[in-house]
């Protein structure tokens, strides 16, 4: 608690912190035992696993309604970056290492950040939209989890929210990912492109997978302690074989649990 207090208290600190974990990262990419998906294609496999879409505009709290005009350009770069990237066998998805820093010079502007516990503007904000979408296309697959991280703190009241609470992924380059691996022998494919009210994206085989995946969420509650209101569940998937319609696996995949950061109403299941 004195170490996140001070971070956050001292600007130097919390700099010299985050130059410290990038380049700790940079040191575990050069791990020869990963080899990290990096071929793109135009040409999009033949067989579609599972496609999703999920609005660009949302109504969040009272931010400025610029910054997610702004967010728009920073997905247009950053999914430019993952588009018809192609998951080999033995290789590892890395948001990263496609996407790499999102800097001013490479056309980023401000947007909304969420860090250390607030909601912050900077370069390259909003491309934790691109990772949502990309964690929930990989839930709906058969490549295995190898990092992913969540917000420990929820900001914004529900707007039209489609997708269960805590179904994201959160990433802060470079050391905060989402990294998947193909431990199949099958080839994936990620396509990901924007309308002008969508960031829309698929993912891809290169045969007829034999399995479908249903996402499902249980137990999802607020509940207040020490003064603060707090909202969790747990996010389970179903896989199913598609032709005896048999369940081969069900499993927890993550369970939440983080600060409110908005008022809530004491039924706990609607918003002020």
């Amino acid at each position: 608690m004195m170490k996140q207090y001070l971070l956050k208290k001292i600007p130097a600190l919390y700099n010299l912190r985050i130059m410290q974990l990038r380049l700790q990262r940079h040191i575990l990419n050069l791990n020869p035992a990963i080899h990290y998906s990096m071929t793109r294609s135009s040409e999009r496999l033949k067989f579609p696993i599972m496609r999703h879409q999920s609005l660009l505009r949302r109504k969040l709290g009272t931010s400025d309604p610029k910054l997610q005009e702004n967010k728009i350009t920073n997905l247009r770069i950053s999914s430019s970056k993952i588009d018809g990237i192609m998951i080999k066998p033995g290789e590892t998805f890395s948001f990263w290492k496609l996407v790499g820093k999102t800097t001013s010079k490479k056309g980023y502007i401000e947007g909304l950040q969420l860090s250390q516990g607030e909601v912050k503007t900077g370069i390259g904000g909003g491309v934790c939209q691109l990772a949502n979408l990309l964690f929930w296309l990989f839930l709906h697959s058969p490549l295995e989890l190898r990092e992913r991280y969540h917000h420990s703190f929820d900001p914004f009241p529900d707007d039209r929210r489609v997708l269960p609470f805590g179904s994201g992924a959160s990433v802060f380059y470079n050391y905060v990912d989402l990294r998947f691996y193909n431990n199949t022998e099958s080839t994936f494919q990620i396509t990901v492109w924007l309308t002008h009210d969508h960031i829309k994206g698929s993912i891809h085989c290169n045969h007829n997978w034999p399995n479908s995946y249903h996402v499902e969420e249980r137990g999802h509650r607020f509940i207040r302690a020490n003064g603060k209101n707090f909202r969790e569940n747990e996010i389970w998937r179903k896989v199913v074989d598609k032709i005896t319609g048999n369940t081969v696996l069900h499993e927890m995949m993550i369970k939440n649990f983080s600060e409110v950061k908005y008022e809530v109403t004491q039924d706990g299941n609607s918003f002020v």
